[in-house]
């Protein structure tokens, strides 16, 4: 192992000592072997405590087992959920209920749809965050689910085109982080289980499954065309990707999903370095690793390597879908007694799937199932006929069917939709409205949705964009549009309102002159992207000729107001016209999605949301890190791969170190008031040492090395409401690293933000704590992190470009 090891670091430094040099393609075509994979061991986790005791419990429960029903443990089953681990009534064992997803119990009635993680990240919020992680983790557990699968840092946000980006939160590690932090704590504080994923480098969508994924017998394995190959550096792997995770292990996270696509050569869910080595050696991580559905592509070789649960598997020890391999099941039985897999791993495994089922009291008083909240349409269906209902049943595990989770949780949807929602551009005052005369309301994404309130796809032309599609979705029990909630408005206000819903009708026909009498005091434009898991984007424009519908508009009404929901980024090519006097970038606000919108536009609420990624000018400005489309030889089974050329620099980070112009940077958005910030002052922290790395632990505790999370410095600076109305202030805060932190290091990094409430007039201080973490790089030589030496130069304001006060400290 020590030669692979040496030839993996070698490459590192190479890759890495000069980022400036040429790629070179053939240093990150194998991953190197870590194994065995670590038992856990109990240490405990910062944000969650009691790790030990529920270990033991574990340990009780799991020598209580035969092999046969460690490998039901272990091994995905039909069921009423998305993902079922299915019961054991000889030990009083009820099952597991796994479902989708991020942003809401999908299939289930009766239940919310809360704003995405792109939503949450735009809020720049932890409280709300933290809150939509607790409401979210009470439906869940009000249906009777153990354990959501969510939150999401993987996509972090690599390329601009991934149709996942909206499950997730920011292509910034550090603002991703916090998020990920947030909404765990969140979660499991209700006492359900947290599933961060996708681990690791999951970054597009395009061949993301290997060819015929869902039925290998229709293509020989080894000639199936192979997953996409995400090809990275360890630097690069550690500071941009594994940032997140960590900061969601050091939370206590119950579980981490492995990723469909492969890493340096190994696919996700059998790759011995980043789960052996990376997740539960560096990181500590002391729960299971589940495979994404149908992620696993072997048996030993995937237990070997670190996957503790294989999903959706098959119960019965035959395939969950016709022709489909389980791989654990009685293959894992099979596997112990011929000596393949030792006993002792099967043992830790099980330990680490009913640990956190003891940490969070789900052995006590949990709900049962709610039967009516739908299987996966194409796992779990067929299967109806095998009994498995009969068999969830007997062990009493379900409960009413048509539970309603919902409660008063309206309230915080609304409140965070606005809160995601960020004011671009507000040309002489525009915004916020105030009972204007006659308003035009147009754009096919103003009102209801016409096609139904589940599985809507981006074929649906007519009706707003409240989620994204995929297993990241949900199904819509009602939704308040923005045409719906500004007629209510009118109403109020005696505002005529005037509309068009077609785009088609607004850019071909003149169907504004010929439609619209008398002349609107403003026009409301109400735009969209679809995006969704199982595609890329194609263009980072408008779907349905958004461009020119806003074009057409802007050249008819002197008073244009554009307002976008999408499931990522856009590019806004009409954003100067002079016509166009605000944009609010209103991403996926979920159910509430009119009334959210209708709270900015009015006032009700001062826009305080904040970009979490960069806008630039162009399409082109974002090749630095495209989706891989298209292979040289389509029938080469190895042919996809998806190099990571750009290294540390995406989005910010990308453009400030070339020194490129940008529509609008990360972290700007504006107000309705006005602030200033000022005083900045860092002050070293007399118990924390910067010198040297920091010292090895026995026990590898959850998040990394303690040290890491070490406060070194803080930084305090004044923020002042400046302005005539009450409003939210965000600062941020960024550092330069030394030269000493090699070639490639991005120019400045966000290390600090704070959401500060303010009345007018009024100046709070804001603290930052800069751990020695966020002062570090990862030494691919040492695999350790580093404080460089030199010059640290740490910056405060409201975005990535607007910078009010600056200081620096040496080490």
């Amino acid at each position: 192992m020590a030669p692979l090891r040496d030839l993996f670091v070698a490459a590192a430094v190479a890759a890495v000592g000069n980022a400036a040099q040429d790629w070179d393609h053939s240093l990150f075509t194998n991953s190197p072997p870590v194994y065995p994979s670590p038992n856990m061991t109990g240490v405990e986790a910062s944000g969650l405590s009691g790790w030990e005791a529920a270990m033991q419990k574990a340990e009780a429960f799991t020598n209580n087992l035969t092999l046969e029903e460690k490998a039901v443990m272990l091994t995905g089953a039909p069921g009423p959920c998305v993902g079922n681990i299915a019961p054991i009534p000889r030990v009083g064992f009820k099952g597991l209920c796994l479902q989708d997803g991020p942003l809401a119990v999908r299939q289930a009635d009766y239940a919310s749809a809360f704003p995405a993680g792109l939503s949450a990240a735009a809020s720049w919020d932890r409280d709300l965050i933290h809150l939509r992680g607790k409401y979210i983790a009470e439906e869940f557990k009000g249906k009777g689910s153990q354990v959501f699968l969510g939150p999401v840092a993987g996509p972090l946000g690599r390329s601009g085109y991934n149709g996942r980006n909206w499950e997730g939160f920011s292509p910034d590690p550090y603002l991703t982080g916090v998020a990920m932090e947030e909404s765990i704590l969140g979660v499991q504080s209700v006492g359900v289980q947290a599933n961060a994923k996708h681990w690791i480098a999951y970054e597009q969508e395009t061949q993301r499954n290997p060819e015929e994924a869902f039925d290998p017998n229709a293509v020989p394995y080894d000639e199936q065309i192979m997953s996409v190959s995400s090809n990275l550096d360890d630097r690069t792997m550690h500071e941009l990707y594994v940032w997140p995770f960590a900061n969601a292990v050091r939370a206590g996270v119950a579980s981490v999903m492995c990723s469909y696509n492969r890493i340096n050569g190994s696919y996700a869910c059998q790759n011995s370095k980043t789960q052996n080595g990376i997740l539960k050696g560096e990181l500590g991580f002391q729960g299971y690793i589940m495979s994404d559905w149908m992620g696993t592509h072997s048996g030993v070789a995937s237990i070997e390597a670190g996957l503790d649960m294989n999903m959706p598997g098959g119960i019965s020890f035959k395939p969950t879908l016709p022709g489909v391999p389980t791989y654990f099941g009685a293959n894992l039985t099979e596997a112990v007694n011929n000596g393949t897999v030792p006993e002792w791993r099967v043992n830790d495994m099980v330990r680490r799937v009913m640990t956190p089922y003891f940490l969070l009291g789900q052995d006590k008083d949990f709900p049962l199932v709610d039967p009516s909240m739908g299987e996966y349409p194409s796992v779990n269906e067929f299967d109806k006929q095998d009994g498995w209902y009969d068999d969830w049943n007997k062990a009493k595990a379900l409960g009413e069917p048509d539970v309603d989770v919902r409660a008063n949780h309206s309230k915080l949807i609304r409140e965070l939709g606005a809160a995601g929602i960020v004011l671009l551009k507000n040309e002489n005052n525009t915004l916020p409205l105030k009972a204007p005369k006659r308003i035009g309301v147009f754009g096919n994404a103003a009102g209801d949705l016409t096609t139904g309130l589940y599985y809507h796809d981006k074929n649906y032309e007519y009706g707003c964009l409240p989620v994204g599609g995929g297993s990241g979705s949900a199904r819509l029990n009602y939704v308040v549009s923005p045409l719906e909630a500004i007629k209510e408005q009118a109403k109020k206000d005696g505002t005529n309102v005037q509309y068009i819903l077609n785009n088609t009708q607004l850019t071909t026909s003149g169907g504004f002159l010929k439609q619209i009498y008398p002349q609107p005091d403003v026009c409301l434009v109400f735009v969209k992207t679809w995006a969704s898991e199982g595609e890329d984007r194609t263009t980072l424009h408008l779907d349905w000729d958004g461009d020119d519908v806003v074009t057409e508009v802007a050249r008819n009404c002197s008073n244009t107001v554009v307002i976008t929901n999408s499931g990522g980024l856009n590019v806004l090519p009409w954003a100067d016209n002079e016509n166009v006097t605000a944009i609010l970038a209103a991403h996926l606000p979920g159910n509430e999605i009119g009334n959210s919108i209708l709270d900015v536009l009015y006032g009700n609420v001062n826009p305080s949301g904040k970009l979490p990624y960069t806008i630039a000018h162009e399409v082109s400005d974002y090749d630095f890190a495209n989706v891989t489309r298209e292979v040289a030889d389509p029938k080469d089974t190895n042919a996809w791969q998806a190099d990571f050329e750009e290294r540390l620099l995406i989005d910010y980070r990308y453009f400030d170190y070339h020194n490129l112009s940008v529509a609008f940077p990360f972290g700007h958005g504006l107000s309705y008031t006005s602030f200033e910030l000022a005083d900045l002052a860092i002050t070293p922290v007399s118990n924390a040492s910067a010198a040297g790395l920091p010292k090895a632990v026995a026990k590898a505790a959850p998040g990394g090395n303690p040290a890491l999370w070490d406060t070194l410095y803080t930084a305090t600076a004044t923020v002042t409401n400046s302005g005539d109305l009450p409003g939210a202030a965000v600062p941020q805060l960024y550092v330069r690293l030394p030269a000493a932190a090699g070639e490639g290091t991005p120019l400045r990094q966000l290390r600090g933000f704070e959401k500060v409430p303010l009345e007018k007039g009024e100046q709070k201080q804001v603290r930052f704590e800069l751990m020695r973490r966020d002062l570090s790089v990862w030494d691919v030589v040492a695999q350790e992190w580093r404080v460089p030496e030199g010059e640290f130069v740490v910056s405060v304001g409201f975005s990535s470009r607007d910078f009010r006060d600056e200081k620096t400290f040496t080490i």
